[in-house]
């Protein structure tokens, strides 16, 4: 595949990783949690962001991560998140690495723990700042941590379902 080709699959890639995000955290598995005001919600928006990171480059899995779950703020109402969301977003997927044949490799089982932390601190200091209270944002980090830690088991299950069907394979990206 030429590089002009290459790009623009990686482009679609990404587009479409985007628009899974937004349509996974938005409408699939929704639950709202009331902390911190009630813009805490069970979703599985992450776990498709963990996949978009394991499976194209930094840049393209950045851009995926971030278009996608800020579209979703928009759509969820939560649209004073929707920046803030765009950088941590952005920072969980530079965890992630789509090096390798697989999905799930050591340094993306190392990533979950690193998403999570990004993630939790990113939305608690967003909250500090919205709030301007220290204390309130730690009843979100609870729904922010549960979030991550069913993302990270989804994603988990999940890669190892694609691993084993060698997806990079399928699509082409290796």
């Amino acid at each position: 595949m030429n590089h002009s080709r290459k790009t623009v699959y990686l482009l679609t890639l990404s587009a479409m990783f985007a628009a899974l995000i937004t349509v996974a955290t938005v409408y699939v598995l929704h639950i709202h949690l009331s902390l911190s005001g009630g813009h805490n919600c069970l979703h599985v928006g992450d776990t498709v962001l963990y996949l978009a990171a394991s499976i194209l480059p930094a840049g393209y899995a950045c851009a995926a991560a971030a278009i996608g779950s800020s579209l979703a703020n928009l759509l969820c109402g939560s649209v004073v998140y929707a920046p803030w969301t765009f950088i941590i977003k952005s920072l969980v997927a530079l965890c992630f690495t789509a090096d390798g044949s697989k999905l799930l490799v050591k340094r993306n089982y190392i990533a979950l723990s690193g998403a999570c932390l990004v993630t939790v601190l990113g939305y608690y200091m967003t909250d500090v700042v919205l709030l301007n209270n220290w204390l309130t944002p730690l009843y979100a980090a609870i729904g922010n941590t549960l979030q991550c830690i069913v993302s990270s088991i989804l994603y988990l299950v999940i890669g190892f379902m694609l691993d084993k069907i060698q997806i990079k394979k399928q699509i082409h990206l290796q």
